[in-house]
């Protein structure tokens, strides 16, 4: 049962910063999901967020952290958002180790403004944000917690492989630190990889330290539209060859019988020029300029996340075809051909919606070979469906909720099984 909300001292809470940070009632635009809020809370030093949850836990009062808010609609609704703590403030780039390829970054740094700085030194965080959340000022601990992945996660791993150590505030306080900026540390509880994907339910990650890449001399596209399933089979291709591709990305729209795959090379110019020529071949496809829809969020008043088996790709789009079909809504799928693909579904009626997300999980029978999770949706749609569905290891997971943040300080009820 969600709690009783107490009265939210601004006063108090002012007094916890001890001058490092501001305090202001919150206004309409600072509810979480359509939770209403009743203060926000702006530390500067990380100081201030210990003492700041440590009040409010003491206090009873739940706290949400905010970094650009770009995703604060993703996942389930916070049972109460006493408090959002907004970590923008938070934005530093406190150490670039150019020769080591390691950054170490405070939670609030824009991802626009990180890539802008590391260009400099001819490096990048290679995070893929998608365009919309890019352009919103998305934050590096925004993408942590959203567990973001963008198209090159196909050659270069998804962002929980690239964060190296992290440093949190717990819910009592407490400020936990694991890995470090070492690539081959692994001793003690690996906080950072456990922070990844958590929605900010978990502790408040502060600072976090990543491995960064060579930024390639040339890039090159390689495109191809066709029937469903000839452009799954041909991406399926390339992803086995010897090519090398960085991404391979899928896009199809709703309503459509077919699909466009786009392979993105890169690398030295006369290498991928050969290896661009290559991969048309064999795709049946051209060299051509990035795709307009590259790295971009499909449309659609409801969001779905949904991955897959590399051979379980094909059978996606298919049931995305069949759902239309069946239920008269829109169901448009673009992501990768690895299997980590999001889903734009527009539809006449909430029912509708819950339907179709049936039977896209109906494409996963068993275990381990795919999720459909809703990320957003309007609240009657999500009053019709489970948003997370069948998800293994749950009771592990509330054991570890409760390890860190056993009074349930932290968005209550946001993450999967109402953690």
């Amino acid at each position: 049962m969600p709690r009783t909300a107490p009265a939210v001292d601004l006063a108090a809470l002012t007094r916890s910063l001890a001058g490092e940070g501001r305090v202001r009632e919150a206004a309409q635009q600072d509810a979480v999901d359509g939770v209403p809020a009743g203060a926000v809370v702006r530390p500067t030093t990380v100081g201030a967020v210990s003492r700041v949850l440590a009040h409010c836990t003491a206090q009873g009062l739940t706290v949400v952290p905010r970094g650009a808010g770009t995703a604060l609609d993703w996942g389930a609704p916070p049972e109460r958002a006493d408090v959002v703590l907004e970590l923008a403030a938070l934005d530093r780039v406190l150490e670039h180790a150019a020769g080591d390829l390691i950054v170490s970054v405070q939670a609030g740094v824009p991802l626009r403004v990180l890539r802008e700085q590391l260009a400099g030194a001819g490096q990048e965080l290679v995070v893929d944000a998608p365009r919309q959340r890019l352009d919103g000022g998305s934050t590096v601990g925004g993408a942590l917690a959203t567990a973001v992945s963008g198209p090159r996660r196909l050659r270069r791993l998804a962002l929980r492989d690239l964060v190296l150590g992290a440093t949190v505030v717990l819910a009592d306080g407490t400020v936990a630190a694991s890995g470090g900026k070492v690539v081959k540390n692994v001793a003690g509880y690996d906080l950072a990889k456990l922070m990844t994907g958590s929605y900010g339910t978990l502790a408040v990650v502060v600072q976090a330290a990543f491995r960064l890449h060579p930024v390639p001399a040339a890039r090159r596209f390689v495109v191809r539209t066709g029937p469903l399933a000839e452009v799954a089979a041909a991406a399926r291709e390339v992803v086995a060859s010897q090519l090398a591709p960085s991404a391979v990305e899928l896009d199809r729209p709703a309503g459509s019988d077919t699909a466009t795959v786009a392979v993105l090379l890169e690398g030295a110019a006369d290498a991928v020029t050969e290896r661009a020529a290559r991969a048309a071949a064999l795709v049946g496809g051209e060299v051509g300029a990035e795709p307009a829809w590259w790295s971009a969020l499909p449309g659609g008043p409801v969001l779905a996340k949904a991955t897959a088996t590399l051979t379980g790709v094909a059978r996606l789009l298919e049931a995305a075809c069949a759902a239309e079909q069946r239920h008269g809504v829109g169901v448009a799928v673009r992501g990768s051909a690895l299997g980590v693909l999001h889903a734009g579904i527009t539809a006449p009626a909430p029912a509708a919606v819950a339907a179709a997300v049936t039977d896209l999980r109906r494409v996963a029978p068993a275990a381990g070979e795919g999720t459909v999770v809703v990320l957003r949706a309007p609240a009657d749609v999500r009053a019709g469906l489970d948003a997370w569905g069948p998800v293994a290891g749950l009771d592990l997971m509330r054991a570890v909720k409760h390890r860190l943040d056993p009074g349930r300080t932290l968005a209550p009820g946001r993450f999967v099984g109402g953690i």
